[in-house]
């Protein structure tokens, strides 16, 4: 195997073992990435998406398990080889690792040929299982993707068309919805309301994107709320019409699982963010989000449109917080604003704000 472009990603605390691991796979021609905690190797995982992983177990502010967590809630990051490495040896801590769905562990110390071994090993498993994904989207899966696509087109133009103004709330929590919402113009919000009145955003939708889909799909009450940014055109699809398209259909059905375990994959790292990162590194994911769906493409610059209020919701704290961060963003000369208009000066600049 040519392992000249091969990256491979080592999470190590003790300086003594990373370096030892990262010469000998560079002598065998790796690209090596090297995070003395776990924190900075799951930064480094979501920078440059190496070929595999080899992480430690034990390590201060971020230990391998929630290293391995965080990285399979990623879309991104979630398929690439991850192999523990640690001086424990019982197996309920291998057994723990394997079940959180780790592909291989390493025991310390390990010598040259075995750590070669377990990496070459599991490149190329990844390699086969990547040339049977390509092989499966053949042209019969595209044709199958069109002929769902059109359906879905052609049931919303032929449904229930509504006018919602500015902040007009859509449903909310505990609602049962008999439609299933298609954004044909404007801007939607979904939240979800604490007990002690904050607000914690749950979904930035635009043109094209539908939404109520979970209360319809499952058949249960609304655990969120929608609500119209701006004006905005909503197509109305029946619950009947949708379960018998999805019937009907299986590319629409997978279409609505995949956005269904989208939602829940970022309801989760929402929560990890929140739990781990400072607010200055939230606001900045939050504003690149922002930046992705909205602006423009291949753009180093993007202007968004959110108040205060939405921003403190996605971000999950207060409206003072978010404005003093703002005004450290401006001052820094990484964004300028305007009333609720945000012009971001360097996406790659912002990208780059640590903890």
């Amino acid at each position: 195997m040519n392992n000249t472009t091969k990256t491979v990603l080592i999470i190590e605390d003790n300086e003594d073992i990373r370096e030892s691991t990262s010469e000998i796979l560079e002598l065998a021609n790796y690209k090596v990435y090297n995070a003395k905690n776990g924190r900075k190797g799951v930064e480094l995982a979501q920078t440059y998406l190496p070929d595999l992983i080899l992480c430690d177990i034990m390590m201060p502010e971020l230990d391998g398990y929630g290293v391995l967590y965080m990285l399979s809630k990623n879309e991104k990051t979630a398929s690439i080889p991850f192999i523990f490495i640690t001086a424990k040896a019982e197996r309920t801590d291998m057994r723990k690792g394997m079940e959180m769905g780790a592909d291989d562990y390493l025991t310390k110390p390990f010598g040259d040929i075995e750590l070669l071994n377990a990496v070459e090993a599991r490149m190329l498993k990844r390699e086969a299982a990547n040339k049977i994904s390509d092989r499966s989207n053949s042209l019969e899966g595209l044709l199958n993707e069109a002929k769902s696509a059109k359906l879905l087109n052609d049931l919303s133009e032929s449904s229930r068309q509504r006018i919602y103004k500015k902040k007009q709330v859509v449903y909310s929590e505990g609602d049962h919805l008999s439609h299933v919402f298609m954004i044909k113009n404007g801007v939607v919000r979904t939240y979800m309301i604490y007990q002690d009145g904050r607000e914690i955003a749950t979904g930035m939708l635009r043109r094209g994107d539908f939404f109520g889909y979970e209360s319809v799909l499952l058949d249960k009450a609304c655990t969120d709320n929608a609500e119209t940014l701006e004006n905005s055109e909503l197509k109305l699809i029946s619950r009947d019409e949708f379960n018998s398209l999805l019937f009907m259909n299986p590319g629409i059905s997978k279409k609505f699982i995949v956005l269904l375990s989208g939602n829940v994959r970022e309801k989760q790292e929402q929560l990890l963010k929140m739990a781990y990162d400072s607010v200055r590194k939230r606001v900045a994911d939050a504003l690149l989000s922002l930046a992705e769906k909205f602006g423009e493409k291949n753009s180093d610059i993007a202007t968004i449109k959110i108040s205060r209020d939405a921003l403190a919701a996605m971000v999950g704290t207060a409206n003072e917080t978010v404005s003093r961060t703002l005004s450290d963003f401006k001052d820094e000369k990484l964004i300028e604003k305007e009333g609720s208009t945000i012009k971001v000066l360097s996406l790659a600049r912002l990208s780059k704000i640590k903890q």
